[in-house]
């Protein structure tokens, strides 16, 4: 579930922010479960915002 959650928030910031800098991919590769999701919530709505 992990995994998944990480190729997510991968997927989000892709279109919101380009490429990513190898340095923050990095950090983002040891975030735990729960900081995942909470990121990945973040850019949601951060995406929502974004098409409002």
């Amino acid at each position: 579930m992990e995994d998944a959650v990480r190729s997510l928030v991968f997927r989000l910031l892709k279109p919101l922010f380009g490429e990513i800098a190898e340095e923050l991919l990095a950090k983002i590769q040891v975030l735990s479960l729960e900081q995942l999701e909470a990121l990945g919530e973040a850019l949601l709505e951060l995406r929502l915002r974004a098409l409002t």
